[in-house]
Formats: structure tokens, sequence, C-alpha cells
């Protein structure tokens, strides 16, 4: 819970909230109701799950009126000034287990709470009078209805209109488009269209985006609410809800949430994380399976997220279907040997296949399911799936993907990067990393592994070309990428010119299934990284003294992406340090403590830092305090609950 004693506006609107639909959409603000991003809103729908995201409902302004005064309760930015300052009136905010703010305001109090309904495109908003005395309410919805990556303005030539019945409302954009419904369970709408203009996100500005937004009002809500006295307010997509009892609803919702933590668990901060970690797991209606967004707010669902994160989100947590439903999304969209590394926003456009390590990141999650589940019959379903992988591997695939002369995956072309240090403006990358980069090696040798591992487990033969690449990437890899400064290299071309930057790729060598060093020099791995990289809230990107090192994270979009791979903090490796320190100390008692520590400082941003039960996805590479990028990260959630569940840790 956050008290409000601390009047500091900036402080307060940089905390915020999100709640989700298992359908790709959401509700997000800041908690003190200010929107300081394009991203926030009451209604963010999702047209074609689990994309083509529209914000219908930007926000609700509420005011109480009684005994000649009239306290106006939200709060907005503007140019030059906050407007009205209604924050002064919050008392507290809560989090768990719904998003709950506390006003009060010269002895009249008045509680609000939001949530959507799980697999629809409906939020609703719970007011309760929970003062002894009675007021006036005055609600006023502000509609945006755009693209949730635009912004809306007056002088666009919106053509707002209103049907209306004795029931519910429906609010149309323009003629043509789908309109949201709007229902209250009490008082008496009055309209009064206008327009709520130069509403200010700062966190656009400071991401160099423009941050003005006009947004529309087609009246108000006025009623009278007696001591526990409660109001609904329903927007939907979906006109059905309006027939739908609102308390029934938030039962229903209360009820599911509680469900999601498994019975054996009994930490609060694992409980925590688990309920978090359910928001990134969606329908998509493609495929009537499951997916994973990876990350909230614009992120869509990405093969190499989806990969890492179900490990943690559905695997480790006994999700059986969900962690099927998703291997079989991806699988349904295998192209020549590759899934794809993401799903565009929207349903005209292609699947996008620009990745190397997504689909061996897939073999990863098949063998944790099969020791979790043991699941022979889904094993047998999509073997021949795994097997049309390794082969378009080996003859070569998309973007120069082949097997080199010892056996290496190597990969790129043109300067298009293809493992997770992927960022790019236009044509130019900044870590195109072409050739064999360390992880890729260590995925595919435990492709090569885990593939022989199911094989026997079915009882299909496997080919000499696959069992005799198992034994030479294991026998290659320590002579190409051990060097002499006892750790090891980040690449290596195939003219063997190798690049020893200190980078954290090297430790999935260490950490997944199949190790490919001995004991000693997992050590000395574990060293180099403790030394350069690790932080404590997850592991920089690039050693500090790397000419090419970017201490901060900020600025426009060409100087956020400089720096999102030269030693920007990445939380989701933490846990896979974590968990290979772990591995190499034998899981000591000691370890365990030490490995506990660590993690405080990740446990305090999850409750009170930026966006509240959730895990930023970047952090500055020094200093790193402030949590930036995406406000909710699928793997940056998903690892931690991995490493908590496998080693049973309470922190």
């Amino acid at each position: 819970m956050i008290d409000f004693n601390n009047e500091d506006i900036q402080e307060l609107i940089s905390k915020e909230w999100i709640v989700t639909n298992g359908i790709g959409g959401y509700a997000s603000s800041s908690v003190t109701g200010t929107n300081t991003r394009r991203y926030h809103g009451i209604l963010i729908s999702s047209a074609n799950p689990p994309l083509e995201r529209m914000l219908m409902v930007s926000k609700v302004e509420e005011r109480i009126i009684f005994s000649n005064r009239e306290i106006r309760l939200s709060t907005n930015q503007y140019p030059q000034n906050f407007y009205p300052e209604g924050y002064r009136f919050i008392q507290s905010f809560e989090r768990k287990p719904l998003p709950v703010t506390n006003f009060e305001a010269y002895g009249a109090k008045l509680s609000k709470s939001v949530f959507m309904v799980h697999g629809s495109n409906t939020t609703i908003i719970e007011y309760k009078n929970t003062s002894n005395i009675g007021y006036q309410l005055w609600l006023n919805p502000l509609y945006a209805g755009r693209d949730f990556h635009a912004l809306l303005h007056e002088r666009d030539n919106y053509d707002y209109y209103t049907a209306a019945n004795d029931r519910f409302q429906a609010v149309y954009p323009s003629h043509g488009a789908d309109p949201v419904f709007f229902r209250h369970t009490a008082g008496t709408f009055v309209k009064g269209p206008t327009w709520n203009k130069q509403l200010t996100y700062y966190i656009d500005q400071e991401r160099g985006y423009d941050c003005t937004e006009d947004i529309y009002s087609t009246g108000y809500l006025s009623c009278m609410l007696a001591p526990g006295a409660v109001v609904h307010l329903v927007f939907s997509m979906d006109e059905e809800m309006m027939e739908k009892n609102p308390l029934e609803l938030k039962e229903q919702e209360l009820k599911r949430l509680k469900g999601l933590v498994p019975e054996n668990v009994h930490n609060d901060f694992l409980a925590d994380l688990i309920t978090a970690g359910d928001q990134f797991i969606v329908k998509r209606k493609s495929t009537g399976g499951y997916s994973v967004i990876a990350g909230y707010h614009w992120f869509s669902d990405w093969g190499r997220d989806s990969m890492i994160a179900l490990r943690g989100l559905c695997i480790a947590t006994g999700k059986q279907e969900e962690a099927a439903s998703i291997i079989r999304t991806f699988l349904e969209y295998l192209k020549e040997g590759l899934i794809p590394n993401r799903f565009p926003d929207y349903k005209d456009d292609l699947p996008e296949y620009i990745t190397i390590d997504a689909t061996l990141w897939l073999f990863i999650s098949v063998y944790e399911y099969d020791q979790k589940f043991n699941d022979k019959e889904f094993l047998q379903s999509i073997y021949p799936k795994l097997q049309e992988i390794l082969d378009h591997h080996i003859k070569g695939t998309m973007h120069n993907i082949h097997v080199t002369e010892k056996g290496f995956i190597a990969g790129g072309e043109n300067g298009i990067p293809l493992t997770w240090m992927d960022a790019r403006i236009n044509e130019y990358s900044f870590t195109a990393r072409a050739g064999c980069p360390v992880e890729i090696q260590a995925l595919w040798y435990n492709a090569l592994k885990i593939f022989v591992h199911v094989s026997e487990k079915l009882g299909e033969a496997v080919s000499t070309t696959i069992t005799d690449l198992t034994v030479q990437v294991k026998t290659e890899f320590e002579r190409a990428f051990w060097n002499d400064e006892c750790y090891l290299n980040d690449l290596v071309t195939e003219e063997n010119e190798a690049d020893p930057t200190v980078r954290p790729n090297q430790i999935y060598a260490i950490s997944l299934p199949f190790r490919l060093l001995d004991k000693e020099k997992e050590k000395m791995v574990l060293d180099n990284i403790a030394e350069n990289l690790v932080t404590p809230v997850g592991l920089r990107t690039l050693e500090t003294y790397h000419f090419k090192f970017k201490c901060s994270y900020s600025g426009d979009v060409w100087s956020r992406d400089a720096a999102y791979h030269q030693g920007t903090v990445w939380p989701f490796l933490l846990p896979e340090y974590l968990m290979a320190y772990l591995r190499v100390n034998d899981h000591s008692d000691d370890a365990k403590r030490k490995v506990q520590e660590h993690l405080k400082a990740l446990k305090k941003h999850f409750y009170e830092a930026e966006c509240l039960h959730a895990i930023s996805e970047v952090f500055d590479g020094i200093e790193p305090k402030e949590g930036k990028g995406c406000i909710h990260q699928a793997w940056s959630v998903s690892n931690l609950i991995l490493l908590l569940i496998n080693e049973n840790l309470e922190i």
C-alpha cells in the first residue's frame, strides 16, 4: 500500500499499475489517476486477440459535491501545470488483489477499484462511499477510440456520436467504427459533449515522442451516494456485458486471481509474482491457443520471449495446458525451420522470422516441459516439427543460418541482428553479432542433446549426423570460445576471429540443462560476470570500461537503442546468473543465503517502484535504480518465478 502523506506529485505519478484481460487488452494508469503516457487508459481493447489494440476509454474524472463544496478528485497534467490537483485528496493506493484508490476530502471518503473481465474487452470501475455522510458523485468518462500507439487531437475530425437506450450507451468514435458500450448502475447521465485539450504525457516527452492529446467527453454522470452505497461503471466492446451483474463479475475475477496460485505456494512474494505473471498469458485468436505477451504496454507475442518466459509462467507453475498450447502456437507458424520472432500488431501483416535463437529456446522449453509433466503423447505430436527444425538448420535456412565446419551454428547477413541483442534503426544495427555468438552455441548444443533425449524416450532412431554434431560441438566449443583471460568470448567468426567483449551471453554455457565446461572453468566465467556485469537488479549487457558502454538508458529512440545492449541492465538475466551460481556451488545453504540476499532489491522494485507488482524491462547501466523501458516484462517476472520454484527459495 502507498501512503500519500508525501505530496511530491512527480514521485507519485512515476508509480503505475496495470490489470489485463487475458486476450491482450488492459487498463493502466499512474496511482494518482494521471495518465503519463499514451498507453495509459481505462479500456485498451484487443480487436484481434492478443493484438490490434485500441485505446477506447482514456479515464474517468471524479468530483464529490456536498455542503456547498465541490472537490475535484482527478489529476491531469497540462503543458504548464497540473490541474486539478486531486492527488492531494488521495489517502492511499493498494494494488492487491485489485487496484484500489482511497480518497478523503473534508470528511467525505470514496473508494475506487478497477478490474477487467477475463476473456472480454471489458473494464469495470467500482466507486463506494466509505464515509458516514452522503454526497453527490460526479463522473465524467473521457473517450479516445484510437490505435494505442497514436495520439488523438480535435483537429483530426473525429466524428463522435452516441446511441442510447434506457439501459446503456454506445459511443462511436466515428461512422463505421466499433462502439464502446457504457453502462452505469446508478445516477443520471447528463449530455454535454466537449473536448479536454492538451493533456500532457511526460513519459512520452522524456522518450522523445509527441506528448499532448485531446480527449472527448459525451457528458457526465451524476448520482447520490449514501454511506456504504456503490455505483459501477461498465465499459465494454461486448454488448452482452451490459446485461451482466458487475458485483458477480468482480467476485468471479477475485476467485480467478486467488486460484492462480498453486496450493503448495505459501511464500507471498512468489504468490504475487505468479499472479503478476499470469497477465502475460493470453489467448491468440488465430490459433485458438495460448501465447505470451512479451511485455506491457506495447509489445506483442514474441517467439524468443515466449519460449524463455513460459518456463516460469507455465511449466514451473504446473500450467500444463497453457505450456503445451504456447509451444504448439509457435510451431504452427514454423517456416523453414524457424518459429516467428514476432507476431505483428495488425492481422494483415505477416509474422517476422528475424531470429537465430527463438527456435532453439523452444527446445529448452520442450525439455523442461518433459521433466515437469512427462507427457509422452505431447512429445510424439511435436516430434516431426523438432526433426524439421534440425534438418533445416543443418542444410541451412533463412538469414544465412547454417552449420559451420566445426558444427557451430552461424548466421547473419546485411547487418541484420538475429540474437536477443537486436536493437536496430532502419538499416543500422547496434549489436549485429554476425557469426557464431556464444549463447547460440550453448542453445544449439542443448537443442541437439534434447532432440536425442526426446528421440530415445519415444523409441525413435537418431541419425549419425545429429549424434556426430552433438559430440563435435562439445569438443570444439571450449577450443573456440575459451580465451586467455579465463572467460568465454562473446562471438567467434567462421574465420576463427574472436570477440572477447565481456557480455552476459556466456552465462548460458552454464545455466542451460546441458553444460559445455568443466566446473573450474564455470567458476571462472561466473567470477568474470560478477566482477564486470552483476548489479543488484540485473546484469549489464556490456562491461563498463568498453568504449561502447552507455551508462544511461534515456533520451530519444536513437539514444535508447544505442544503449539497449551496450551496458543497460536487464533483470531477466539475474535469475539466470543466480541459477548458474547455485548449480556451480552445489546448491549449498550458504549459496542460497547469498542468492536470497541478492534478490531483495528486485523484490523492493516489484512492490514499491515504477509499475507496482511488476518488474521493469531494463535499468541504467550505472546506478540502476529506476526501472525503464517496458513497465512489466514477461521474462523479468518469469525467470524470477523459475528461480524461486526450482530452488525452493523464500525472499
